[in-house]
């Protein structure tokens, strides 16, 4: 007997968002409209977080632009996510939007983070401090490259 129920709520949610991110981005005149308005609403996802993953979001946020500048924010599945030419490198999954006990740093296959046969792709976090913002800046230098 199988106990598959679906996509969770949370799940249907993104996906709606996603398909609204597209949507939006597709309606972007020029590159320099859709980068403004992509910072902005990657900005603006940031501030509507609660405290606990905003604080993680911002420190993300600051690190990226720092350590991969031409890295491009971007909403991805209702979450900040970083892109180079269009394609997400890594992103941030807030822990409240999926009812988690920690937020997430994640990975695409974009990431250059490859390590042998085997390497991590996502990483907990749980609360910012200058050796996590380390950390990210190290694995975002090598992920964007």
């Amino acid at each position: 007997m199988s106990t598959y129920q679906g996509f969770t709520a949370e799940e249907r949610a993104a996906m709606k968002e996603h398909a609204q991110e597209v949507k939006k981005e597709a309606r972007r005149k020029s590159a320099a409209d859709k980068a403004a308005e992509a910072e902005r609403d990657v900005l603006a996802k940031i501030a509507g977080m609660p405290e606990s993953d905003r604080v993680l979001a911002e420190l993300l946020h600051s690190v990226v632009a720092a350590s991969a500048p031409h890295l491009a924010p971007k909403l991805w599945y209702g979450m900040p996510a970083y892109a180079r030419d269009g394609k997400v490198v890594c992103f941030f999954q807030s822990a409240s939007k999926f009812k988690s006990r920690y937020a997430t740093l994640g990975f695409s296959d974009e990431a250059a983070l490859d390590d042998g046969a085997m390497w991590p792709t996502y990483f907990a976090l749980t609360e910012p401090s200058p050796e996590v913002g380390e950390r990210i800046a190290l694995l975002v230098k090598q992920a964007a490259c």
